[in-house]
């Protein structure tokens, strides 16, 4: 239990959906105040997030249709944990199916939750550095576009957010890299 004073009592839980991905538990809870209110939290596994270079230094990144914007969104690599499966086997599996890309060396920067307001889902950014281009079997469901971006555009694709919308893993690692030095 926590003591912070906005801390909600969860008072009761029931399953709302049990869907292939995620789920969503819907808990009834009981607010500071003693008033009963409910909350809809959607469960999902986990993900990586991958801000891979190349060995020239440049960001590979993918462009790839996005069903819920839309929209061709342009995109680091991501993908959800497999079950049992180790976050750094993740981030190597990933980045080869969706980029025909190897990775080199991999470094977790952070973990963040995507949007704790509604979601459990917990994002590692990993940083990998030394990617090499291998063979890639093509998924014909799962069509992603290799987009290689020099390291000093970082600014301008950051810049480009506020005409063009980008997701969050996007915006959380371009802004990382462009902290860092070469």
């Amino acid at each position: 239990m926590s003591d912070h004073p906005a801390h909600e009592e969860t008072i009761r839980s029931e399953r709302g959906f049990f869907g292939k991905l995620v789920h969503v538990r819907v808990d009834h809870v009981r607010m500071p105040s003693g008033k009963e209110s409910v909350r809809e939290v959607v469960e999902h596994p986990g993900a990586v997030s991958i801000l891979a270079l190349t060995e020239n230094d440049e960001v590979i990144l993918i462009r790839q249709w996005r069903h819920v914007p839309g929209a061709v969104m342009l995109e680091m690599p991501a993908g959800t944990r497999e079950p049992g499966e180790d976050e750094d086997a993740t981030a190597r599996r990933e980045l080869r199916e969706e980029t025909g890309y190897e990775a080199g060396e991999t470094r977790q920067v952070t973990r963040f939750y995507s949007s704790s307001g509604f979601c459990d889902e917990q994002i590692t950014l990993f940083h990998v550095t030394g990617c090499t281009p291998v063979d890639r079997d093509d998924d014909p469901d799962e069509r992603t576009e290799v987009v290689l971006v020099p390291r000093a555009e970082i600014p301008r694709l950051v810049e480009e957010a506020n005409r063009e919308p980008r997701d969050a893993k996007f915006l959380i690692g371009m802004l990382w890299l462009s902290q860092q030095s070469s």
